[in-house]
């Protein structure tokens, strides 16, 4: 498995638990004290920053895929510059 692959399902693995983690808190009532609303916070701010880097993943191979290959320069058909003496 190529390193892009393995921190693309990592980031998928970090969102679901931190959406998983902010639902638990809603769930059992802890997002209503202070300590329960910044663990909210931190839950929500991860999720958010993988998902971040999940979508720069997919633009970037999006963008590679729409590139057409450079053409291969024949040495026959350029063409060199005399010198004129």
């Amino acid at each position: 498995m190529s390193d892009r692959a393995a921190l693309f399902l990592f980031s998928l693995f970090m969102i679901v638990v931190s959406l998983g983690a902010a639902v638990w808190l809603f769930a059992t009532g802890q997002a209503g004290t202070m300590d329960g609303i910044f663990l909210l916070l931190t839950a929500l701010l991860s999720a958010a920053v993988f998902a971040l880097y999940v979508k720069f993943m997919i633009g970037r191979a999006m963008e590679a895929q729409k590139q057409p290959p450079a053409p291969a320069v024949k040495a026959a058909a350029k063409k060199e510059a005399t010198p004129v003496a």
